[in-house]
């Protein structure tokens, strides 16, 4: 029922700033449009289908996990996958002793006017950091995500996407995953697990002794047809740590 990463969520304290700093990357960046949650956003569509998003908050919203993620820096922050069975995905994960909510409806107005809407199971990051939250469509979801997945970059998807967490949270997903290979990352100085869910590479590690970085979304891995590899300047990615690799 999982079908992969369906988004990951960079968190910014600007969108105007956020789609010209992604956009010098060689990204197309396109505007999503409003949440009625006091957030806007704009899209990088890729041609494996998921996307990245770019989220900033029009209004101050001290009670959402991604408000309370800016005032820490912001930055690649979240990761959704896409179900089209959330309540039995939901019980899946609950079943696992992940903490995830009953479906909630939220919707997104496109500057075109277009009224997406759509369901979430949300995770708790604070005290099982490294669980996604989960996403089913009401509108399609070819509404939902730009058509728009040429970059100059020539990045064509995601690759693979490193989360910290606790052994709880990691052993549950690699259970859930149904694959999971042990590895060692000298690289971040701890281990965990490698899964698969869709297309995608999950790297599922356990927070490193000295508590840095801190459990949650790490980093993630872009592939590309251009010639540009390896990481992209941080700081005008927003805090979003990405590398880019050859599309084999």
């Amino acid at each position: 029922m999982l079908q992969g990463i369906d988004h990951l969520v960079v968190v910014v304290p600007d969108l105007d700033t956020a789609i010209a700093n992604y956009t010098a990357l060689g990204f197309t960046v396109v505007p999503g449009g409003r949440h009625p949650i006091g957030s806007h956003n704009a899209l990088i569509a890729f041609e494996d289908g998921a996307y990245i998003e770019l989220l900033a908050f029009y209004a101050p919203n001290p009670g959402h996990r991604w408000y309370a993620a800016l005032q820490h820096g912001g930055g690649l922050t979240d990761y959704c996958l896409v179900t089209n069975e959330l309540r039995a995905e939901i019980a899946n994960f609950r079943a696992h002793g992940l903490k995830i909510s009953d479906p909630t409806p939220l919707s997104r107005t496109r500057p075109d006017g277009y009224q997406l809407e759509w369901l979430m199971g949300l995770s708790d990051p604070v005290n099982q950091p490294g669980t996604p939250f989960l996403i089913e469509d009401l509108t399609p979801r070819d509404e939902r995500i730009p058509k728009q997945t040429q970059h100059a970059n020539g990045v064509t998807g995601i690759q693979s996407l490193t989360v910290f967490g606790p052994d709880t949270v990691l052993e549950a997903l690699t259970a859930l995953f149904g694959s999971a290979a042990s590895i060692e990352r000298p690289d971040v100085h701890t281990s965990g697990y490698r899964s698969v869910s869709g297309t995608h590479t999950l790297d599922l590690l356990r927070v490193p002794p000295a508590g840095q970085p801190r459990g949650g979304v790490y980093s993630a891995v872009l592939t590309t047809r251009g010639s540009q590899r390896g990481p992209l300047d941080q700081d005008r990615a927003l805090n979003g740590r990405f590398t880019l690799v050859g599309d084999r």
